[in-house]
């Protein structure tokens, strides 16, 4: 199938970007497409919507923070956003700087710790923290939330908790896995108690996420890297949901990705690695049966993802439908519950 960009295009009013989250995690809208159908729900009905026995399967990557401020030897200021961190000492991060540093230049941040650049790979660059903490302490420690490109204002002190997930436990995220955002512990409680199982992945969401597609034949996009996690207890409680005859939920692309990066030979195994899976219509899914996720980015990659795992004509009418009905878009908006299935 020759897909292009412009086909994963849709005209969305700016004011339906969500900008805050609800004061309740659990309070978003959801929308459930099943067999072509829009229904209007809740995520506080999910438990209702699925079966005893369905298995939830959750990113527990934490989100970093990423965004750090300082400047070159010249004098200039640099804006440093970390993609991933490459080891103890070492990051791929995106700089924002009026002329780019060449390899072996030092940035110094606010804090004072020194920062070598070592290379450039395209957009990003690998840099080298010295001193005596390593990159992850230094990041945790001086750093600044990240929050996406088009929340157009600063972190605020409320961003802390609630662009993370209550079960985010492994740092390495740049961006929150949203689709997360929505459960609250007493939803957690809830599912538990109808029966419904939870499983983790981890993937760490890279600030590649939002890097615009500028491609008009997808056939020649190149997709961002990403670390990512399968246990073996995960592998075995899908294992265990297929045989009693129950579904499997991704819970978020990231999720998504990470289960079908992990079975790409057949079978779903467990380990762990960089993925660069580009999921387009076409891609065959072997692990997840529904997929929960919030809305996305016209013309990106997740966009895609969605319309290939529940189809293209099914996501946009989908999309009309929320934004006639003003549904809250993008990390801090609404969501939708798909059922696999195609055009």
């Amino acid at each position: 199938m020759a897909l292009t960009l412009d086909q994963f295009d849709y005209e969305l009013p700016p004011a339906l970007i969500a900008q805050h989250p609800l004061p309740d995690r659990s309070a978003s809208r959801l929308l459930r497409v099943a067999e072509g159908r829009m229904e209007d729900r809740g995520i506080a009905d999910l438990p209702d919507l699925l079966a005893p026995g369905d298995l939830l399967v959750l990113n527990d990557s934490r989100v970093i923070h990423a965004r750090l401020f300082g400047r070159k030897a010249t004098g200039g200021q640099v804006e440093i956003l970390v993609e991933r961190l490459l080891g103890p000492h070492e990051v791929l991060a995106q700089l924002r700087v009026s002329h780019k540093p060449a390899p072996g230049s030092r940035l110094t941040l606010e804090c004072g710790v020194d920062v070598e650049v070592l290379a450039r790979d395209d957009e990003f660059f690998r840099l080298r923290f010295h001193g005596p903490d390593d990159a992850l302490t230094v990041i945790e420690r001086h750093g600044r939330l990240p929050l996406p490109p088009y929340i157009e204002r600063a972190a605020a002190q409320a961003d802390e908790a609630r662009y993370q997930t209550v079960f985010a436990r492994a740092p390495g995220s740049v961006a929150a896995p949203t689709a997360g955002l929505h459960f609250d512990e007493p939803l957690l409680a809830r599912l538990r108690d109808r029966g419904i199982e939870l499983a983790w992945v981890t993937l760490h969401v890279g600030a590649g996420t939002f890097q615009p597609v500028r491609v008009h034949s997808l056939s020649e996009h190149r997709m961002h890297r990403e670390h990512y996690r399968v246990p073996a207890e995960t592998v075995q409680a899908v294992a265990a949901a297929r045989a009693r005859g129950a579904r499997v939920v991704a819970v978020g692309t990231t999720s998504l990705r990470s289960l079908e990066a992990a079975a790409l030979r057949g079978e779903l195994t467990e380990g762990s690695g960089e993925t660069d899976l580009f999921i387009l219509p076409g891609f065959r899914f072997r692990v997840a049966d529904l997929l929960l996720t919030n809305f996305h980015l016209p013309r990106s990659t997740l966009l895609m993802l969605v319309s290939a795992f529940a189809g293209m004509d099914t996501i946009r009418r989908a999309y009309a439908h929320a934004i006639a009905r003003r549904y809250r878009f993008f990390s801090y908006g609404d969501a939708m519950l798909l059922e696999r299935g195609s055009d």
